[in-house]
């Protein structure tokens, strides 16, 4: 199922690429376009998470670089019956975290040096395992491709303001009216297709996330720091590569607190609810989701467990980056 998934937003993704070629070109630059997606399909399905993690500057890092930070993940993800994935740093002030690679077998987990000095240890696994949940779920294959593709949706979209300026080279079978409302509406469906991507995943990621970390308020109260600090800092990368902005556990951008039509991510808000609703039904009071509560730590046997209403370890209350 999560293949066929994939391969329903590759083929809408490949539909609006080829879309704006024929308003381009007519049906010589739809083929050109139909061409060029193909190719970037198979590129991505390959080297999307790469190049995703080159685009933040993301360092590799190891028990001997980040002991601590590594050593966490493989607690969660042994939790979380998963493999162990490449855990990496982003050196950026602003705290956020994403996910990426084709699958579980394939896949690394982000965090930024910002996330990893301003959330307590609790936090940060909060935030880890809600990444876990992506990779468990196989939305880091979809949520990287749909970057990458919608990137080059408004890559192309901007490159028809060229092509439209010439009405003798202008092939497009609507003029050039056609091709600047398509610089307009291009990029605006690009948008809704992540946010269609991103919004209902987010939720399902949160509750799994409190599952398999065991204590939903240590997700709670990190997406509250997060979305707060998250429009005071800039992500300049982010800024510059919007088109990624919904692969982030909060949108990075400046300026996105609604929960409307145009956003990538379901309001902080709301999932905050959510997360203290599960709480409730978990029986877990409000103390044990704070910084230096009921922490965590080692797990007490060894091998993958189970999530439950139990939280994970035992506390210590420090802070990152432990690296």
């Amino acid at each position: 199922m999560n293949y066929f998934r994939t391969a329903i937003l590759l083929a809408g993704m490949t539909a609006l690429f080829m879309g704006i070629g024929y308003m381009i070109g007519g049906s010589g630059g739809m083929m050109i376009a139909l061409v060029v997606a193909a190719g970037m399909n198979v590129f991505s399905y390959w080297n999307s998470d790469r190049m995703v993690l080159s685009m933040y500057g993301a360092r590799e890092v190891d028990r001997s670089s980040a002991p601590e930070f590594v050593g966490m993940v493989e607690q969660l993800a042994a939790r979380a019956g998963l493999p162990m994935p490449r855990v990496y740093i982003i050196d950026n002030p602003q705290p956020n975290a994403f996910a990426t690679g084709r699958n579980p077998n394939n896949a690394a987990v982000a965090a930024t040096t910002g996330l990893l000095n301003a959330l307590s240890r609790e936090e940060v696994a909060g935030v880890m395992a809600h990444e876990l949940a992506h990779i468990k779920h196989y939305d880091t294959l979809t949520m990287t491709i749909t970057a990458t593709l919608a990137g080059a949706i408004s890559m192309l979209a901007n490159f028809a303001m060229f092509f439209g300026n010439s009405r003798e080279n202008n092939n497009s079978p609507f003029g050039v009216i056609g091709t600047i409302a398509m610089m307009i509406l291009a990029p605006m469906a690009a948008m809704v297709v992540q946010m269609a991507v991103s919004r209902s995943r987010e939720y399902v990621a949160d509750r799994e996330g409190a599952l398999i970390c065991g204590q939903p308020l240590w997700l709670a109260s990190a997406l509250s720091k997060i979305a707060n600090a998250a429009h005071q800092v800039p992500n300049m990368p982010a800024e510059h590569n919007p088109a990624t902005a919904h692969m982030f556990i909060i949108n990075p951008l400046s300026g996105e607190r609604m929960d409307n039509l145009f956003s990538t991510h379901p309001a902080t808000e709301n999932r905050i609810a959510a997360l203290q609703a599960l709480a409730q039904e978990m029986g877990l009071g409000r103390d044990s989701g704070t910084a230096g509560g009921a922490g965590w730590g080692r797990r007490e046997a060894a091998g993958p467990a189970r999530p439950s209403s139990t939280a994970w370890g035992r506390s210590g209350g420090r802070r990152g980056p432990w690296g």
